[in-house]
């Protein structure tokens, strides 16, 4: 039987970050995060939030807390979990669904004081120890490219030695 444990979301981080190591070491850090999702209901438009709970660890988890705080967009890929334990109150048995962090994509331009706090890009898929850049889509030019795409070859370029 197939199974999908996947988990794809886009919102604005809730609270700052909050960093930690556990005893061996490995960084772990828990965000908040909200989606919005807009919707009519008989002419009216409204909005519902949604608030969820996502861990991060590792190199992931140290990257996540050095460039966000309260307020950054992100993009966020992961997969469900599902925690329980008995509460050491009332006795009974608990549980709660979060998201288990493996990659991310800072979304957003640098805030206002210029330090970069909502980063320039970075994202960290499943396994990488170190964020790649992302610089976003190229800017669009004014003017016309000269290349059309790919076409026959002009004769003068198709008698060259290559052996394929």
């Amino acid at each position: 039987m197939a199974a999908v444990n996947k988990v794809i979301l886009i919102g604005n981080i809730t609270r700052d970050p909050e960093l930690r190591y556990t005893p061996k070491g490995t960084a772990v850090t828990e965000i908040g995060l909200a989606v919005n999702r807009k919707f009519r209901v008989e002419n009216e438009m409204r909005e519902e939030v949604t608030f969820v709970d996502i861990t991060y660890w590792g190199a992931q988890a140290e990257t996540i807390s050095k460039f966000v705080q309260k307020g950054s967009p992100i993009y966020v890929e992961g997969r469900l979990q599902l925690d329980s334990w008995d509460d050491k109150n009332s006795g009974q048995k608990r549980s709660k669904l979060r998201v288990v962090g493996e990659g991310f994509q800072f979304l957003g331009g640098r805030s206002q004081d210029g330090s970069g706090s909502m980063g320039g890009g970075g994202s960290q898929a499943p396994g990488q120890s170190q964020p790649q850049s992302y610089s976003g889509p190229p800017a669009p030019t004014s003017e016309p490219s000269s290349k059309t795409g790919p076409g026959p070859m002009p004769a003068e370029e198709e008698d060259d030695d290559i052996p394929f």
